[in-house]
């Protein structure tokens, strides 16, 4: 295989993927490099995504990736009150993660992009100030890869980006989530996707519950302190509702990942690099979903690779529309969101419980019915301003769409 190429991305998750297939569809000889021997394995994240964010991004998921669809979210506060929210048709999807991070590769693998698996990034090639390509590792052997551009998608880790003296995400705003499958549940509505505030449980983001067609499910929580396979633990044999849904419950899979709530990182683009996705910390700070706003990012970044390209222009000046463009799209909810998180993170367990328990005395599923987009949870706060129950509607942005992976 040779090694020059237009564009390198590290990694193989969907947002390399994704980014990957837009600068092979304009014609751009790029090669991917993932860590993993296959893409899709291990899974990161529940892969709980809105379906507006999907027909935004022009993604027609075959049905056998989809596990199921809801219509309705329903929230259960520390005390054990409860609020159902929602709409008559369905607003969000869970996929399968491997299937869909399949199905983004292949996406990318059609349009003529190269995929070199079990192959590490270990460090940036660079020449005169500019990122020129990057060196690999497969096994024991060593390549170096030099391309004009690289996308950096290796996710949370950030452990090339550290290298190049860009700003890199915010440590003290990561949370620690555990991500299980169980086999069956009881008494859950295949329809709804539930969620589980409480400092006792999951301090710091909240637990789920998200149930697929056959009855199985995945479960989780994140947190900001302690072990969260502990918090797991005390979730699914103590908590007093999720417990008694989860008592003939066996665990099949495990997998633990980190979520970055802290907002963008400061500065996305550097001569030869732009960086996309987990790595920018793309990630709705409310909700900790990644998917959505990464692929965006990620589908700028590949037109913004191959304008680059037309222009043989790969310095930061020119990669610079690049994070001009994406703020253009997410920045201000981003900003907004991150905001909102910290609120939350401030707020009791009583005043949360109050909060509920307002909502549900307060008919809010028809505030609601107006709220706007799911991902785009800003600029839906903006437009619902004027109305008295602002505050309260606040909460909802904290699991809309949640946990619609990173």
């Amino acid at each position: 295989m040779k090694d020059e190429f237009d564009a390198v991305v590290v990694g193989g998750g969907p947002c390399g993927s994704f980014s990957a297939f837009t600068m092979a569809r304009h014609g751009m000889n790029v090669a991917v490099c993932e860590e993993h021997r296959e893409i899709g394995v291990p899974t990161h994240c529940a892969g709980h995504l809105s379906l507006s964010g999907l027909t935004r991004l022009d993604l027609h998921l075959p049905s056998s990736i989809v596990e199921n669809m809801f219509k309705r979210a329903v929230l259960y506060s520390p005390n054990g009150n409860e609020l159902s929210v929602g709409s008559d048709s369905p607003a969000t999807c869970v996929v399968n993660r491997g299937l869909f991070d399949k199905y983004l590769s292949d996406l990318a693998k059609k349009a003529g992009a190269q995929y070199l698996l079990e192959s590490r990034a270990e460090s940036f090639v660079t020449d005169s100030g500019f990122i020129r390509g990057i060196a690999i590792r497969k096994r024991e052997a060593k390549q170096t890869l030099t391309s004009n551009l690289v996308v950096d998608a290796e996710g949370c880790s950030s452990a090339l980006l550290r290298r190049t003296g860009l700003q890199t995400l915010d440590r003290s705003m990561i949370v620690n989530a555990v991500q299980t499958e169980v086999d069956r549940i009881d008494n859950v509505d295949i329809n709804n996707v539930e969620l589980y505030l409480g400092r006792k449980y999951a301090p710091g983001f909240f637990a789920w519950i998200i149930p697929k067609r056959d009855d199985s499910a995945k479960i989780g929580l994140a947190t900001n302190v302690g072990n969260p396979r502990e918090y797991l633990y005390r979730f699914t044999q103590k908590h007093p509702v999720a417990s008694k849904k989860l008592r003939k419950s066996k665990i099949t899979s495990l997998c633990y990942h980190p979520i970055s709530l802290g907002g963008a990182i400061p500065k996305t683009y550097s001569n030869g690099l732009l960086t996309a996705g987990d790595a920018a910390s793309q990630v709705k700070a409310t909700t900790g979903g990644g998917i959505i706003f990464g692929l965006l990012c990620s589908k700028i970044a590949g037109k913004v690779a191959y304008e680059a390209l037309q222009s043989h222009d790969f310095s930061e000046v020119f990669l610079s529309r690049y994070q001009s463009k994406w703020k253009r799209q997410i920045g201000f909810d981003l900003a907004v969101m991150r905001q909102i998180r910290k609120w939350l993170n401030r707020l009791s367990d009583d005043r949360i419980d109050r909060i509920i328990e307002l909502c549900a005395k307060s008919g809010i599923d028809t505030v609601l019915e107006d709220v706007g987009d799911l991902d785009f949870q800003g600029t839906s706060l903006i437009r619902m301003i004027r109305r008295p129950l602002t505050l309260v509607v606040a909460l909802y942005f904290a699991f809309s769409a949640f946990v619609s992976s990173t």
